[in-house]
């Protein structure tokens, strides 16, 4: 795994015919009809994903694609079969006045139930913005639908800190809060049982390795450890 501190995102929208999916077609179709029987509030609408990145020059460039949900979770499902495909999302890394970091636990409706995150989601064309897939507008976005805060409530740090993990490149922004852990977290599950099926089932403050959970994706273990090495927190 590798931490990369850029300043800029700067990712175009190219349209491309994803070669894995138009292969399997039948085969995705069925594996996203067996996932709904078990998850019926999936919905089978548009993503974005990277054909094409690189990190220089302080950012990340590159170019993204639109395709199908089901063909994306057949492609996680399965292992990332096509290795020249990334997986790449923006995730607000929440942090409480006093330090302690805010994940979402997912919720058992959702395609990740039991997953634990920063709030984050697959970009998709509602994050293009003249051309150019707008992270930053993605994560404020997934910020006020998973826990009701917005622009008010945190104080955002320039730049981004890319994490890349196998197909995932994860950018990650640090979010900081005005309130601790603690109230930000009461905030928050007010919020949640406010909503008819809200996303997460819960909120974990995490404010030291002793608070890593394996239910955690391999990327935000690597990235809070080096929150806590490089003084991030």
């Amino acid at each position: 795994m590798t931490i990369i501190p850029v300043e800029r995102a700067e990712l175009r929208f190219a349209p491309w015919p994803w070669p894995f999916a138009d292969r399997q077609r039948a085969e995705i179709d069925a594996h996203f009809a067996n996932l709904m029987r078990g998850h019926p509030a999936l919905w089978n609408g548009q993503v974005l994903l990277l054909n094409d990145f690189a990190v220089s020059g302080n950012a990340i460039h590159g170019a993204c694609f639109e395709t199908d949900f089901a063909s994306f979770i057949a492609w996680r499902d399965w292992g990332w079969p096509d290795r020249a495909t990334y997986n790449c999302f923006s995730a607000g890394a929440l942090i409480g006045s006093d330090g302690g970091f805010l994940l979402g636990v997912m919720g058992d409706h959702t395609s990740n139930a039991g997953s634990i995150y920063f709030p984050s989601g697959t970009p998709d064309p509602r994050d293009l913005t003249g051309g150019l897939l707008d992270l930053d507008g993605s994560i404020w976005r997934e910020l006020a639908e998973e826990t009701g805060l917005t622009a008010d409530d945190v104080a955002a740090d320039s730049g981004f800190h890319v994490v890349l993990d196998g197909q995932r490149v994860a950018v990650l922004k640090m979010l900081r809060a005005h309130l601790p852990a603690a109230a930000l977290r009461a905030r928050i599950l007010a919020h949640l049982a406010a909503e008819a099926e809200p996303e997460l089932a819960d909120i974990r403050v995490i404010r030291g390795p002793d608070d890593l959970d394996p239910m955690m994706p391999a990327f935000i273990i690597g990235f809070l450890t080096h929150a806590w090495r490089e003084g991030l927190a």
